[in-house]
């Protein structure tokens, strides 16, 4: 069994740790649990650095996986038993209340060919600003040949808790408009640039302009693939019935201060995700993992 290298950085303001294993490295930030980057040694990274994100304490981080719960997006677009969940008449964050708060490094320990990184969220007493309820958060990242992530939450209240949530993950591509995703064919999604109207996706989906897309019945694998640099990124999610999948094109970047105006062509996200009427319910006691395992492999 190899031990792993692991280096403690500072990201700007932000405490962090580069872990290398065997071909795989990984960058993570104690902010959010948040992954920034990972790659395979001689291969093009797989999950997308942005440059140009801001790592400072408090700001939301751009770029990796953020953790978007205990809510996804805009809370006023959610499921109502989600709105409910929040009391406060103050306009709320998007994604949730996580992305900048700093969790706990439980461990990092080697398994076999692989290590095991695992993070857990302090509650404050009485919860999260005005989402006063008892929900234990723990994040596990299964780091080797593969990426795999858990996000796991555990009802430790004595009422229900519902919650909508996603691994909000960046892929790094070659350039977006070449390439294209598979196992989205003949589904139908809800086109959130293009006033929610409901699609039915015709063929493979390519990229021609902004794209932000709920996939309310994802399958459990959907693919990446870039001729240009001759692999797929294949995803195999747990726990999830929806995907999102977004990207900003040229318009929306350049109003984005934390992106190049270019950075939209070497990034795709496609996001693991509980929402819409893919609801998480926890019962008291109960718990939920939402996972992905993400891989590479070389176009034949």
């Amino acid at each position: 069994m190899t031990t792993p290298h692991v280096e403690t950085v500072k990201l700007d303001e932000l405490n962090g740790w580069r872990i290398r294993h065997g071909q795989a490295e990984l960058l993570v930030a104690q902010q959010g649990a948040q992954i920034l980057s990972y790659q395979l040694a001689g291969q093009p990274p797989l999950i997308w650095f942005n440059n140009e994100a801001v790592l400072k304490q408090g700001k939301n981080i751009r770029a990796g996986v953020p953790v978007c719960w205990p809510w996804f997006g805009n809370l006023s677009r959610n499921p109502e038993s989600v709105q409910a969940m929040r009391q406060s008449s103050e306009a709320p964050t998007a994604h949730g209340l996580v992305r900048t708060l700093n969790w706990t490094l439980q461990g990092i320990e080697a398994e076999g060919e692989a290590v095991n990184v695992t993070f857990s969220l302090p509650l404050p007493e009485g919860g999260l600003p005005d989402w006063p309820h008892k929900v234990g958060l723990s994040l596990r990242i299964r780091l080797g040949e593969t990426l795999h992530i858990e996000l796991t939450s555990e009802n430790q209240d004595d009422h229900p808790v519902n919650l909508s949530q996603a691994l909000h993950t960046y892929f790094a591509v070659s350039d977006v408009r070449n390439v294209h995703v598979e196992g989205v064919d003949g589904l139908t999604y809800i086109d959130t640039a293009d006033d929610w109207k409901q699609v039915r996706q015709q063929g493979e989906l390519r990229f021609a302009g902004e794209t932000d897309r709920i996939y309310p019945n994802a399958p459990a694998r959907l693919s990446i693939v870039d001729p240009t640099w001759e692999r797929r990124i294949e995803l195999s999610s747990q726990g999830s019935r929806s995907a999102v999948i977004w990207n900003p094109w040229i318009d929306r970047a350049s109003q984005l201060a934390d992106m190049a105006d270019d950075g939209w062509q070497k990034m795709l996200c496609i996001e693991t995700a509980n929402v819409m009427d893919d609801v998480v319910t926890l019962a008291p006691g109960a718990s939920h993992t939402l996972g992905v395992t993400i891989s590479s492999q070389r176009l034949a």
